[in-house]
């Protein structure tokens, strides 16, 4: 997978495939003219935009994803770790909670995740 973000429409785009895949090309079309008012040609010009970075695939009128939710967005997160903390989950941790603070759930959460490692 090339090295992509989504913006907001492509993500909410990306979404509506990810839930309903294997979806159809004629059910995406209705139900993107429904969601952002797009025209077919929209539709597809997405889609087609997504499937060069190798998100998404359209074979014989059915859209399926080449990476599944969960991974690209663990990748993106990584890479937003790598170039903004230098790869230090720590030092990203520190910057979250300096603001926010956590919850005693999601100290406990984190915990368990750590000792799953």
């Amino acid at each position: 997978m090339e090295e992509y973000t989504l913006g907001t429409i492509e993500a909410k785009f990306a979404d509506i495939i990810w839930k309903r895949e294997p979806i159809a090309t004629n059910e995406l079309i209705l139900i993107c003219e429904e969601e952002f008012n797009w025209k077919r040609t929209t539709t597809y010009t997405v889609l087609k935009r997504l499937m060069q970075k190798g998100i998404f695939q359209n074979q014989n009128g059915i859209v399926t994803s080449r990476i599944k939710k969960e991974d690209f967005y663990a990748h993106q997160s990584e890479r937003y770790v790598e170039n903004s903390f230098g790869g230090s989950l720590p030092q990203f941790l520190t910057a979250f909670t300096t603001r926010k603070k956590l919850s005693q759930k999601e100290i406990e959460e984190l915990k368990k995740i750590i000792e799953k490692l």
